[in-house]
């Protein structure tokens, strides 16, 4: 067996090795000190929102949790947390948002508010000292504010927090208009609401606390958002799922909770079960993970990395549980239609114009070329649902159609290109189904936004030839950007539509020059000139380059190299290692466990292609 053949072979063992015991893969967040840092923060508010409750003597050595949602249970899992936290305290002072994670100012300011705000009990004075110099340094509330510019997703929240444990002046977190929460859901982008479309409950909530610790000075508006209180908590309590979870997010479910407990509303529903997400989604070691799950969107990826691969057997288990994450109904939360899936397959989850393109080309890859009515009743829904969500300028936006005023909401190269490769491996499939009026009229509207879909992404390409990434980026480039992802998604697309040796050939051939100089010395590509080879961006470029029309010419020691950093990448087991590249809640870093095992299988199954299409083979 060649090295590359043994590669596959592990790979692939390895990544079917993480199946759950229901059938499909789950996967596993990285733990994050910003999660850890607001979930404590929030049991500590309720807390200390019910003075009546005793805390238990020995609450500081109490190994675990107990079951239940006792304000007891909520000092044990704070004290763990803060303990965490002081563990996982940087070297500078300072958190980032996981354990490979460079200090920030965002993080590492609502650590030391969790920390300060904890009081006697739990006075970690060198851990706070620390931190606060590293802020001082960092640049504090102006510098925290810079980072985010005009988007308030993330400032505001971090501001109530810094200012719920008395470090900042409620004067300097703006107030937010929760009162228009109360108007109905399809005039939100019309009003301009400074947080991006997902974050309606921060609104609310955030909104709320700053105005009963801060009232407006003029008594109309100070009257109009006391008559609006009911209604938007309204609101909020319709739009929380039924695990508690806000987009199954620890950081936004904690800003809630903590908001609701702070006004002595520790007792309401929305609290309640905010809390008991907290409870139940906790880690062994303290901590909490920024999501609980992104099942959908790995097991999505997987089947798409594996293609020919993946065992028959699987395939019928497979097929059902996609099958089942289609959303039937319109979403509570962002009102989107019927049709589409979510990154997740628990309440939380929303639709979006990632994951459905992903499950609709995983679909049509389990279905094969037999015919499957359930299959395309359910690629129909979907295409419909990713057409009707595509923006007036071509691209497409992640949740929402038409918010384009905030840098989360607005259209992105990735997601367009997605899109685009999922409709097009339905329109084929449909197609070959037979003719019909309903299939040939999705047909038209398909191509319809194509063409709109391709004028966009050509003019988003910039002029050094990459595309930029929406929801993943790399640390170590200026401004977090991850062209490499970004590129390679969009070259796929071009390849998957057969568009690059057409009229789109120059754009393709920028691009590709572009990936090709992101391949460092050791074979492996990083995110540009200059940044560490990892598994997740050597096995997008590779997928990519492996599988582009030999017309290119790639240079063939671009493929050899590539496939020798695989090679020993597998040996050494480096998927065990991920990397953050992954971008949450407004540029939260994040790593998956599963993103560079499942990167590289789809590698290094078009780069076992790629020998068998340039004989003779590669040998030892």
């Amino acid at each position: 067996m060649s090295p590359l053949d043994a590669a596959c072979s592990d790979a692939r063992s390895a990544l079917l090795a993480e199946l759950n015991s229901a059938g499909h893969w789950e996967g596993e967040l990285s733990t994050s000190p910003l999660s850890t840092a607001t979930a404590v923060m929030a049991l500590l508010q309720i807390e200390a929102s019910t003075p009546a409750v005793a805390r238990p003597a020995d609450a500081a050595t109490t190994p675990s949790a107990p079951s239940g949602t006792s304000e007891n249970s909520h000092r044990v899992l704070a004290n763990r947390g803060l303990d965490w936290l002081v563990r996982h305290q940087n070297p500078n002072g300072g958190w980032g948002d996981t354990l490979q994670s460079h200090s920030n100012i965002s993080t590492t300011m609502l650590a030391h508010a969790t920390l300060t705000f904890a009081g006697r009990d739990w006075n970690r004075t060198e851990a706070v000292r620390r931190a606060s110099a590293y802020i001082e340094q960092a640049g504090g509330v102006p510098a925290l504010l810079a980072r985010y510019g005009r988007d308030h997703t993330f400032s505001i929240p971090i501001l109530t927090h810094c200012a719920l444990a008395g470090l900042v002046d409620w004067k300097r977190v703006t107030a937010l208009p929760f009162e228009l929460a109360c108007l109905p859901a399809n005039f939100y982008k019309w009003v301009r609401l400074p947080v991006v479309s997902y974050a309606l409950p921060a609104l609310i909530a955030i909104g709320q606390v700053r105005h009963a610790k801060r009232k407006p000075w003029n008594p109309l508006i100070r009257l109009l958002r006391n008559a609006c209180i009911p209604g938007s908590l309204r609101v909020l309590e319709r739009i929380q799922p039924a695990s508690g979870g806000y987009l199954e997010a620890t950081p936004l479910t904690s800003f809630v909770t903590m908001s609701l407990a702070a006004m002595g509303r520790a007792n309401h529903p929305v609290a309640r079960l905010g809390a008991k997400f907290l409870e139940d989604s906790v880690g062994p070691d303290g901590s909490w993970p920024i999501d609980t799950n992104l099942a959908t969107w790995v097991t999505t990826l997987a089947i798409n990395a594996l293609e020919g691969d993946l065992p028959d057997e699987l395939r019928p288990g497979l097929r059902a549980w996609l099958l089942g994450q289609q959303w039937k109904q319109i979403h509570p939360y962002t009102n989107a239609a019927a049709g589409g899936w979510a990154w997740t397959d628990l309440t939380g989850g929303v639709p979006d114009a990632d994951d459905t393109p992903g499950a609709l080309l995983a679909l049509v890859k389990l279905a094969g070329e037999k015919p499957d009515t359930e299959i395309d009743a359910a690629l129909i829904a979907g295409a419909g649902w990713l057409l009707d969500l595509q923006n007036n300028d071509g691209g497409w936006p992640t949740f929402c159609k038409g918010w384009g005023l905030l840098p989360f909401d607005r259209s992105a190269p990735d997601l367009t290109a997605h899109s685009l490769r999922g409709l097009d491996y339905v329109d084929r499939r449909l197609q070959c189904q037979g003719d019909c009026a309903a299939i040939n009229e999705l047909s038209r509207r398909i191509a319809t936004a194509r063409r709109a879909a391709l004028a966009y992404l050509a003019r988003s390409q910039r002029p050094d030839g990459a595309w930029l990434p929406l929801w993943f980026g790399n640390q170590d480039v200026p401004d977090d950007e991850n062209p490499t992802y970004g590129t390679a998604k969009v070259l796929m697309a071009y390849r998957d539509l057969g568009l690059c040796l057409g009229e789109t050939r120059s754009a393709v051939e920028r691009g590709m020059r572009w990936l090709m100089q992101a391949q460092n010395a050791d074979g492996g590509f990083g995110a540009g000139s200059g940044t560490v080879s990892t598994l997740e961006e050597t096995g997008l470029a590779m997928e990519t380059l492996c599988s582009l029309p030999s017309e290119l010419k790639i240079p063939k020691e671009t493929i050899v190299n590539g496939i020798r950093w695989l090679e020993r990448a597998v040996a050494a087991k480096s998927w065990q290692t991920p990397s953050p590249i992954g971008f949450y809640f407004a540029k939260l870093w994040y790593f998956e466990k599963l993103y560079p095992l499942i990167f590289c299988t789809g590698a290094l199954r078009r780069a076992r292609e790629w020998c068998q299409r340039n004989s003779p083979p590669l040998t030892g």
